[in-house]
């Protein structure tokens, strides 16, 4: 009796110590990613994602799902400290800007949503590996090359802007990212504005296009991947956040011209990854 007890014993303490590990991985691999993507002015969802399905074998839409989520979380902690960082006043002014984009950004949102949860499996490791080549160019045109303003006339801008956030409201659903990193360069080609503001106000629109995608995922059956895995969330959804303050204290200190072309190569070696995936 007394060794059937013990056995117990020592199997409990072997889950727990498994679990402690499971939610330490979490952290450290959200950890990293936060911090490469703070180290260039982003949360870092389009490196955790290849690191949901390869590193912690999570199905395709499972961890576009787990994705979402902690970028959800991440966006929500990083609005109200980027709206202090950067006056709101000044913000403000370019209200219309963020409202352009949210009539196509809400709508892409759905829309993506539903194609990622009516796709095979199969289909949606490729769609993903495709929109991590997509982020790697997006990538390296805005940080390497020079932005300026399209100079389109204003209604032409106007349709441009919902077009544009339609399109990207779709990717973002699909990756579960944010999609700041097609959010600002799209702000600064379309309206000129300051990078800094066009970071504040791509935030403005990530958090309700984010929340209808989580909406919409809500209905489909894999949402329930979220409730077996909440410690799993928070750890790594915690650790993106610290990563990211620790990328942003960094900002600089690694040049763009190194930086930039290895977080590219990375993109790339992760989309083939992904591709291959079955």
């Amino acid at each position: 009796m007394s060794e059937s007890v013990d056995r117990r014993i020592e199997a409990a303490q072997a889950r727990t110590a498994a679990g402690w590990r499971w939610l330490l991985s979490a952290f450290a691999a959200g950890a990293s990613v936060g911090a490469l993507g703070g180290l260039i002015g982003l949360g870092g969802a389009e490196f955790r994602l290849p690191l949901l399905i390869g590193l912690f074998g999570f199905a395709a839409l499972q961890a576009v799902i787990l994705n979402k989520a902690m970028s959800l979380i991440v966006v929500a902690t990083a609005l109200p400290a980027r709206l202090l960082a950067m006056p709101y006043a000044e913000v403000a002014t370019h209200w219309s800007i963020a409202a352009n984009l949210l009539v196509g950004s809400l709508i892409g949102a759905w829309v993506g949503a539903g194609w990622a949860t009516g796709m095979r499996s199969r289909t949606l490791y490729r769609v993903l590996a495709g929109l991590l080549v997509l982020i790697a160019v997006a990538l390296a045109a805005s940080h390497l090359g020079h932005l300026g303003c399209l100079g389109m006339p204003s209604p032409v801008r106007v349709v441009a802007a919902v077009v544009a956030g339609a399109g990207i409201g779709v990717v973002a659903a699909l990756m579960g990212v944010a999609g700041g990193e097609l959010l600002i360069p799209t702000i600064v080609l379309l309206f000129g504005v300051d990078i800094k503001i066009a970071g504040s106000l791509s935030l403005l629109v990530s958090l309700p296009t984010m929340l209808v995608a989580f909406a919409r995922y809500s209905r489909d059956q894999s949402f329930r991947v979220l409730g077996e895995n909440t410690g799993f969330v928070v750890a790594m959804a915690v650790g993106s956040i610290t990563g990211t303050v620790v990328g942003g204290l960094l900002l600089g200190v690694v040049s763009s011209a190194v930086l930039i072309p290895l977080l590219v190569v990375l993109l790339l070696g992760s989309a083939l990854k992904v591709w291959r995936h079955d």
